[in-house]
């Protein structure tokens, strides 16, 4: 899984060099971007922690996700994922907050079929993205792509936060 590693060793080495931190709270890929993410030599400076909330009262209760969404919209939303990466951030005093949920298959869940997945990120001061993915192949491939494309979205919110903190600190409007 070469092109995860490399947004997992690119998005740690930013991470690292800012003296940042990061948590993870997955729910489809069941600790996969975390096992990713600590694959990486030297991941323990960066990386405090995270939380698989796989079941929907475990998002709610421990990750605060708001539970009037998670019922009138279910948990595969982005709205859920976005509560996510801040709950994780703030359960595990992380700068930084990385979040997925979505339909691994086989069967659709929450009204959204197969493939349809939410991958989040959060920073330091609460901005962040969200992304809407429509994957495709088999529950494994879903997985697998959930992870890089979560991975990938870090890293390029990362280095997008790294030239708009350069603009500011070199006479950028």
């Amino acid at each position: 899984m070469n092109a995860p590693g490399s947004a997992a060793a690119g998005a740690l080495e930013v991470l690292a060099g800012r003296r940042q931190s990061l948590a993870v709270a997955e729910s489809l890929t069941g600790g996969l971007v975390a096992g990713e993410l600590t694959a990486v030599p030297g991941a323990s400076r960066v990386v405090r922690g995270a939380v698989t909330a796989y079941a929907t009262d475990v998002k709610r209760e421990l990750l605060g996700v708001d539970g009037a969404l998670l019922a009138d919209r279910g948990a595969v939303d982005g709205e859920v994922a976005r509560q996510m990466a801040g709950g994780v951030r703030r359960v595990l005093g992380a700068d930084w907050g990385i979040a997925t949920t979505g339909v691994a298959g086989p069967e659709p869940q929450d009204g959204q079929p197969v493939g349809t997945v939410y991958v989040a990120v959060q920073g330091p001061d609460g901005a962040g993205q969200v992304r809407r993915l429509m994957l495709a192949g088999d529950r494994d491939r879903i997985r697998r792509d959930s992870v890089h494309a979560v991975l990938a979205l870090l890293l390029s919110e990362l280095t997008e936060n790294v030239r708009a903190q350069d603009t500011e600190q070199h006479g950028g409007n």
